[in-house]
């Protein structure tokens, strides 16, 4: 698990490098057929994560690879979920608030997460035992992974307390979100926290926010990342169709609602 771990980190910095140079550039805008945004730099992003984790032997989902049907996925009992660069349009914004999301699923549970935010170096990931999450601030891309390991520190979500602070945004709430709000707010002072992509998992894996109510709709590479950091330092990522925590590689990729909760 340890050689997993250092390829997936290893795939994400290199992955974050190749974002940098476009996002430096007046780089293009396309289209895909879900209306969302591509560009160049989530394009060769996908090529250096899929060079590093092919070595592996692992099959790989990732959001920029042909989508395969279940029928050739269902037997996998191992298998890599990836978004190159998760927040497009906060990369297309400039705000620096996207990611590389980059997970290793078995049997359907997320078991290694890691994830890299370009702009401001922070890089999470999960121990190899699974039974810990940690946060280093690199110096460079170009840092060796035994240095991460040596400087990286735990993170851990903090307790709720009479203030509950939900990842979210006022002027974008569902009624579903506002209800789930409003429940809490019965009780206890509420204060909002905004962030893009998976990091809005690390705010809850490293103490920052408490809940964070996902009542709109995503994909599998959107959460596999932070719902394996999560898991790692005891934060529930609960699929609020089923009660159940959320399971990967399913026969359609799109996820149920969430609630990702200390």
């Amino acid at each position: 698990m340890q050689k997993l771990l250092s390829t997936a980190i290893k795939a994400a910095l290199e992955a974050g490098a190749e974002i940098l140079k476009v996002y430096e550039t007046n780089f293009n805008v396309e289209t895909k057929d879900d209306n969302s945004p591509l560009t160049q730099a989530d394009k060769n992003a996908n090529a250096v994560i899929n060079k590093y984790l092919k070595t592996t032997q692992i099959p790989i989902i990732s959001e920029e690879n042909r989508q395969l049907e279940f029928s050739e996925r269902k037997d996998w009992i191992q298998c890599w979920i990836v978004d190159p660069l998760d927040g497009t349009k906060e990369f297309i914004k400039r705000n620096g608030e996207f990611t590389v999301n980059i997970a290793l699923v078995e049997n359907g549970d997320p078991v290694l997460g890691v994830i890299y935010v370009p702009v401001s170096k922070e890089l999470y990931f999960t121990s190899e035992d699974g039974k810990a999450s940690k946060k280093i601030v690199v110096s460079s891309e170009e840092i060796s992974v035994e240095e991460i390991f040596e400087q990286a520190e735990l993170i851990k979500p903090s307790t709720i307390t009479s203030e509950v602070k939900i990842v979210g945004s006022r002027s974008h709430l569902n009624e579903d979100t506002k209800n789930f709000i409003s429940d809490i707010e019965k009780e206890n002072t509420v204060e909002i926290v905004s962030k893009g992509s998976s990091l809005k998992f690390c705010l809850v894996a490293e103490g920052l926010a408490h809940i964070y109510p996902r009542y709109a709709p995503t994909m599998e590479w959107d959460t596999a990342a932070g719902h394996a950091i999560c898991m790692a330092v005891g934060v529930a990522v609960i699929d609020q169709t089923t009660g159940r925590p959320m399971q990967y590689n399913k026969p359609n990729l799109l996820n149920n609602y969430f609630v990702v909760k200390v």
